[in-house]
């Protein structure tokens, strides 16, 4: 992996409770690799794990920490993904260490696997991507970020469904010129992430559906375990088009689908291993540095994007114009939109709001209560509490030397 020191560094860091990955690629050059958490075997698993040294105040991670927990030298800290989400005190040796601090120390500590291919200071961004992305978790990684000191514009975050996404648009076309289903076997359930693209539209649109099945026993024979993951496949494929299938997560190792492997290869191409998700984030990061055709062509609306477009109607230079304030295909944590413009004769303005998915085009009209009947000057901002919840707040910004700004304020929120 000598390229590694050709140039900046794209990171994909799947961070999961169990076990997380890291993938990097250099710039818009090539493809990404994963890194290995074995200097002699390659296995990309780290448990997301830490281990104090007992007496000390050295700290191991993934399989060295587990082993230095089994050696019966330390303290191991397991949960660490969900201690951050609850914020539950984590005490070691009667210290109480803040959970998002471990997890930063977990992160820190796993970048090191970059030793011997290339400098931590090369690295130019990181997409790291969860099951599923929330304010929650946004907050968390802007700590993670603060107490790393790196630069809050180096690092992003990716839900699952839009890593599958990000990794099936870099594939040949005839791979995901149908559908494109991902099975990802986990401790307790087989989700399946189904990738569809809409090209009726401008511009297409794709979208993942999800869905989850109930585990089998572990005490049930390779037989059954292959019938049973077999009635999974066919309720998900059915009848559908699908030029290509994904199997991740280890629990697909070994030979034991037979059946359902013969089903699925029927006239499409069938996929194993277990380093998408970070792959995914790799090349989400990769595009969004580097857009490329199909950036232009497609929006991914997932569940935590935004679905609609927001905008208002007004007047340019005599000509009734359309502003755009909210993008759709952002994510809805991250949608922020803010612009000035004059109200004259008048208390109200209307907001144009344009679904993507379902639904049509509507107006949204909201009073200015106490506005001066002159003209005035106001600024708009727009945020999501939710996925679905805009929240507008528009202020009296007054007309220079002419007229002060006001105290007034005016709050609503709109569902989309």
């Amino acid at each position: 992996m000598g390229f590694l020191n050709s140039g900046k560094l794209i990171l994909g860091y799947h961070l999961d409770h169990k076990n997380s990955q890291i993938s990097v690629v250099v710039s818009d050059k090539a493809d990404p690799v994963t890194l290995s958490s074995s200097p002699n075997a390659q296995n990309y698993n780290i448990p997301t794990v830490l281990c104090k040294r007992k007496g000390t105040d050295q700290w191991a991670f993934g399989t060295d920490a587990i082993r230095m927990h089994q050696d019966g030298e330390g303290f191991l800290v397991e949960h660490l993904v969900e201690k951050a989400r609850t914020g539950e005190p984590v005490v070691v040796e009667g210290e109480t260490y803040h959970p998002v601090a471990l997890l930063a120390l977990f992160i820190k500590r796993s970048l090191s696997l970059l030793q011997g291919y290339a400098s931590t200071e090369k690295i130019s961004a990181m997409m790291i991507t969860c099951p599923v992305i929330d304010k929650k978790w946004k907050e968390i990684i802007e700590q993670i970020i603060k107490g790393l000191k790196w630069k809050p514009e180096m690092v992003y975050l990716q839900s699952y469904p839009e890593s599958f996404y990000s990794f099936c648009i870099k594939q040949p076309t005839e791979l995901w010129s149908q559908q494109s289903v991902l099975f990802h076997y986990e401790e307790d359930k087989i989700k399946v992430y189904c990738l569809e693209c809409n090209r009726r539209s401008t511009p297409n649109v794709a979208y993942v559906t999800e869905q989850e099945f109930p585990l089998w026993s572990s005490a049930v024979s390779s037989e059954k375990a292959d019938l049973a993951f077999l009635e999974i496949a066919k309720t998900v494929c059915g009848e559908l088009l699908i030029s290509s299938v994904y199997l991740i997560g280890d629990g697909f190792a070994g030979e034991w689908m037979k059946e359902s492997l013969r089903f699925l290869c029927r006239g499409r191409r069938v996929f194993q291993g277990n380093n998408l998700f970070s792959k995914g984030a790799c090349l989400g990061m990769q595009e969004r540095l580097y857009p490329g055709q199909v950036s232009k062509e497609y929006v991914f609306l997932g569940e935590d994007k935004l679905k609609t477009n927001v905008g208002i109607k007004l007047m340019r230079q005599s000509e009734d114009a359309y502003q755009p304030l909210l993008d759709a295909g952002v994510n809805w944590y991250e949608a922020e939109g803010l612009a000035e413009f004059y109200i004259q004769d008048g208390n109200s303005l209307q907001l144009e709001l344009t679904p993507l998915t379902r639904g049509t085009r509507r107006m949204e009209e909201i009073t200015l209560e106490g506005v001066s009947p002159a003209l005035t000057r106001l600024q708009i901002h727009l945020t999501m509490e939710d996925e679905t919840t805009l929240a507008v707040e528009l202020t009296d910004l007054g007309l220079g030397s002419l007229r002060a700004p006001s105290e007034l304020t005016w709050k609503r929120n709109i569902q989309l």
